[in-house]
């Protein structure tokens, strides 16, 4: 089988893990554990079929998902993030190169920024009608979604396209 095609299955595989984590957590505002240990778990999969060297390439996706977890965890503590979108994050820096992973997060603080601003306008209209509002949650999983899969598109779409019609009997 055709490890190039075998990084873009499991790269379909997470971003449909990622869009049923934003489903969630519009849904419930929850992102499950079992939803993120099965996105870390495949990780090592997509690692052996894009050629990832145990050092540093392992050692280094290993350190960038650490050091989210860690900051996904201040940020916890300081009520800036939830427990679920630490998680989902932490493994997805398992999957993606450093500089990669940073231009997400870069994209998914900016988006978060516009998805803040829109939530809170909406509560606060709910609130000015005197109807009676929820507690605010905001549901980052969908930001974290919307950028991946933009980034993705960004990346990985032209040599998709070549990868599929190179394989395919229809070319």
């Amino acid at each position: 089988m055709n490890a190039g095609l075998v990084t873009y299955v499991l790269l379909a595989g997470l971003a449909i893990a990622v869009l049923y984590a934003a489903f969630t957590d519009i849904r419930s505002r929850k992102i499950t554990n079992r939803l993120t240990l099965a996105v870390a778990v495949c990780s090592p999969g997509f690692w052996w079929a894009s050629g990832l060297s145990v050092w540093p390439g392992v050692a280094t996706q290993l350190g960038l998902a650490t050091a989210m977890f860690f900051f996904g965890a201040l940020m916890f503590k300081l009520r800036q993030m939830g427990g679920g979108d630490v998680k989902l994050l932490t493994a997805i820096a398992l999957w993606l190169p450093p500089a990669v992973f940073l231009t997400l997060m870069l994209m998914i603080c900016l988006a978060n920024g516009v998805l803040t601003v829109v939530m809170v306008t909406r509560y606060r209209r709910i609130q000015r009608a005197g109807l009676e509002a929820k507690k605010l949650q905001i549901p980052y999983g969908v930001s974290v979604a919307v950028c991946m899969l933009a980034l993705f598109a960004a990346l990985y779409g032209p040599d998709l396209h070549t990868a599929l019609t190179a394989n395919s009997m229809l070319s």
